[in-house]
């Protein structure tokens, strides 16, 4: 049906070519889907408006099709100027009646003018990916602050953020830090940032991986995964780090840790997935051999240093859709991805359906959470019940057709005692 509600979106007539792909997604969405017919029937978030500032795909469609189901009334912005399927943002409005405001490669301006209409919604619950909504209320929407019960973060680049809010005694409604739940970080971050990082780069590029000297900054969940799945398309991976801890784990992974400055001397293909800015910096783009591909999976552009990389050019010209070409004084040619941007979205469709599955299920129930227990949560950053975080692995268990052991009554006393053992 049409909406009457605003909206700012590329096309309407996008809606049929996204109605399928929703679909598509859901299918791969048991747990989410079973969500969203329990909010049907029970409808926990009625009368709760949302300002979500999400990546605008297929399976955020579907969160919003659950938020809205359960009783909210929810508007949606993008998270990143160049992660909207706009298709997808069509049929948002046109089918679904949710207000949008999102356009694949939407300038800054307009990008920052979609976050404020979706702040001009006076949010009871804020749902972010970068912590964009929650900082611009936090910088110049102040009033609102007091209207707002929670706010729920997807990223480790928001909850970075967030804490250090926290720290600073700043934090104006309390948080759930979606991002931090086993069943969002150990599978999103590791499982659909790495295949969907390779996915981006191999569209955007078409190059051959095997054999390449692929270069990961950072090794958290994300760097995890993107080494992984390199590893297993026949690159020799080279890992970067700052922390020694990740560093060793990388090293008896079997990857390669040298610093970025020997790095950037070996590396065919680099990608930063660390949440951190400069991350390559203008002295590693001196170093860089003649046609080296650099992409971010970070959720800013800021992890590669772009104006050096601008300022150390005689030239540049797009080679590729989404691979824009700089010649060096020297004559050395380097190829950066979708504009620095998460390479995943930009270049690709982002995580798979399944894998999302879980992550999305984290938001919906996190809601529903922070709704109940609104009177009890200070101005904090918390990270999902563990009793959520369970069910959700058990749900998504269920739904692949996997059983499991249960404790038998003494084994549960024998792990709960100190006096038995030898």
């Amino acid at each position: 049906m049409a909406t009457t509600k605003r909206f700012d979106v590329k096309d309407l007539a996008l809606a049929a070519e996204g109605v399928r792909r929703i679909e598509w997604a859901d299918r791969q969405m048991p747990v989410l889907a079973a969500i969203r017919e329990r909010f049907e029937r029970e409808q926990p978030l009625s009368g709760t408006r949302i300002a979500a500032c999400l990546h605008v795909t297929t399976e955020t469609a579907n969160l919003a099709r659950t938020l809205k189901a359960g009783g909210a009334d929810v508007v949606l912005c993008a998270s990143n100027p160049l992660s909207t399927q706009d298709d997808v943002a069509a049929t948002l409005v046109e089918e679904f009646d949710i207000s949008v405001f999102a356009i694949k490669g939407e300038d800054n301006d307009t990008y920052y003018q979609h976050i404020e209409a979706a702040v001009d919604h006076k949010p009871h619950i804020t749902m972010d990916d970068g912590a964009d909504v929650i900082g611009v209320l936090h910088a110049h929407r102040r009033e609102q602050l007091g209207d707002v019960i929670a706010g729920t973060e997807e990223t480790t680049t928001g909850v970075i953020r967030l804490r250090a809010l926290e720290r600073d005694g700043a934090l104006g409604f309390p948080i759930i830090a979606v991002n931090e739940a086993n069943t969002k970080h150990l599978f999103d971050n590791r499982y659909g940032t790495g295949q969907s990082t390779i996915d981006g780069i191999v569209r955007a590029t078409n190059v051959l991986l095997a054999g390449k000297t692929f270069v990961v900054a950072g090794y958290g969940w994300c760097g995890r995964g993107v080494a992984m799945r390199a590893k297993g398309m026949g690159s020799h991976v080279v890992v970067t780090e700052v922390e020694p801890l990740r560093a060793l784990e990388a090293v008896l992974d079997g990857y390669q840790v040298l610093p970025m400055e020997r790095a950037a001397e070996v590396g065919d293909i680099f990608v930063t997935a660390t949440g951190d800015k400069s991350v390559i910096a203008g002295r590693h783009i001196e170093l860089m051999k003649d046609g080296a591909i650099l992409a971010n999976t970070g959720h800013f552009n800021v992890e590669i240093d772009i104006p050096a990389l601008r300022q150390a050019a005689v030239e540049t010209r797009q080679a590729r859709q989404f691979v824009e070409e700089f010649k060096l004084e020297d004559g050395r040619r380097l190829y950066l991805l979708a504009d620095g941007r998460l390479v995943n979205l930009s270049a690709a469709e982002g995580h798979p359906a399944q894998v999302m599955d879980m992550s999305f299920a984290n938001q919906a129930l996190s809601v529903e959470y922070a709704i109940q227990h609104a009177a009890e949560l200070d101005r904090r950053v918390y990270e999902v019940p563990d009793e959520i975080d369970r069910e959700i692995a058990r749900l998504k268990l269920a739904t692949m057709g996997i059983q499991i052991d249960e404790l038998t009554e003494e084994q549960a006393r024998y792990l709960a005692s100190w006096d038995e053992g030898t």
